[in-house]
């Protein structure tokens, strides 16, 4: 059993934590987890969610043990990208979830610190970096290549697209085949991404 503390008691850990016991319910003991706790600098967001694990401490207090695993559960690109560098900094080890019902290939090339939510597809030839953040229902197509620190809301992105580093893409946004996104971006949900972007672009259709 892996033992995972989750950095972040918001939105986005409340999700996590409640697909972390979807899956848990459905694989074997081996592959189940254990949230020890979580990590977060207010304890507004632990009351909301009603955890069932403790706030175990602020981010800059937290000191790493080396059974347990980090995952990141915030949204918000530059607040990752930070979160990300603090643990680092602390010799954290930033683990990865992936639902048990995503599908992808056993072989596949893919980094660390990935979470991956349910019904998410991974196609054979793709190759993923670190420390992405993928929710319910999103696609990364054959031949793409994704750097690290993209956010996908249930968007996905077609075959041989090229996406670069702290990219945000919103709710059913879509790429079309063959584009090369850059980096720092912002893809407003609904879009569909027909150009190639270079680096902190906003891309948004108005009436």
């Amino acid at each position: 059993m892996k033992k995972v503390i989750i950095l972040g008691a918001g939105g986005a850990g409340s999700e996590l934590t409640f697909y972390i016991e979807d899956h848990n319910s459905k694989v074997g003991p081996d592959d189940k987890i254990k949230i020890v706790g979580y990590i977060d600098d207010s304890k507004k967001n632990w009351k909301k969610y009603n955890y069932n694990a403790p706030l175990l401490c602020n981010i800059d207090s937290y000191k790493p043990n080396k059974d347990e695993e980090v995952l990141i559960a915030v949204m918000e690109i530059n607040i990752r990208k930070k979160l990300i560098e603090t643990m680092l900094r602390k010799n954290a080890k930033i683990g990865s979830f992936i639902h048990h019902s995503v599908i992808k290939p056993e072989n596949m090339e893919i980094g660390v610190g990935n979470i991956i939510f349910p019904f998410s597809i991974l196609e054979k030839n793709a190759i993923v970096g670190n420390y992405n953040f993928l929710t319910t229902y999103c696609f990364i197509s054959h031949d793409c290549v994704v750097g690290d620190n993209n956010f996908f809301s249930v968007a996905g992105i077609a075959g041989a697209v090229k996406v670069g580093d702290n990219n945000y893409f919103g709710i059913r946004s879509t790429v079309i085949p063959g584009i090369i996104i850059g980096n720092n971006n912002i893809i407003q949900a609904g879009m569909v991404l027909d150009k190639n972007v270079t680096d902190n672009e906003t891309v948004f259709y108005r009436f």
